[in-house]
């Protein structure tokens, strides 16, 4: 049995490993890191290009600099409510591992905005908590708390099933 008391830094092995610099963004109203090396910009919101007989979550591609990149609505991807765009919703970057290709792929993902960069310490991130077997975290890092804050630290390559898009790898 687990002591309430104990710091969040006993109560996780993995920690250390998570440790650094995450991006945080906001989805549905709660905040979610995404770790700063995953992150390749940050883009306004702009023509999305449909594409048929693709996950609802994906709303298509669009051109960046001359390169074709899927864009997911994360939102969607989460089954939250969908809502209207604001100013701050944004697009952003993130370059993906495809575990078929042993490879890696640009995609936008689609937020409600962006907070900022934060470094997180060992200390300040904790395991994920246990859901039971019908509910999947495998693309949950961990759990943050900033300032009072509980922030999810997402694993990006699992969020958005590098496998299913592997057909947008170069």
């Amino acid at each position: 049995m687990k002591n309430s008391s104990v710091p969040i830094a006993s109560a996780t092995a993995t920690a250390p490993a998570l440790a650094g610099k995450y991006l945080t963004v906001l989805i549905g109203g709660e905040s979610y890191g995404i770790r700063v090396t995953k992150v390749r910009e940050i883009i306004r919101l702009q023509k999305i290009t449909p594409v048929p007989q693709i996950p609802s979550y994906v709303k298509g591609v669009i051109n960046l600099r001359g390169r074709i990149i899927p864009v997911i609505d994360l939102r969607l991807k989460f089954n939250f409510t969908n809502i209207e765009d604001t100013e701050r919703t944004c697009i952003v970057v993130s370059q993906v591992a495809v575990a078929s290709s042993q490879g890696s792929v640009q995609m936008g993902l689609i937020v409600d905005g962006v907070e900022e960069v934060i470094n997180l310490t060992a200390t300040d991130i904790a395991d994920t908590p246990e859901f039971g077997s019908t509910v999947d975290t495998t693309y949950i890092l961990g759990m943050a708390n900033v300032k009072g804050v509980v922030k999810t630290l997402l694993e990006i390559d699992r969020v958005v099933s590098g496998d299913q898009l592997a057909c947008f790898a170069a």
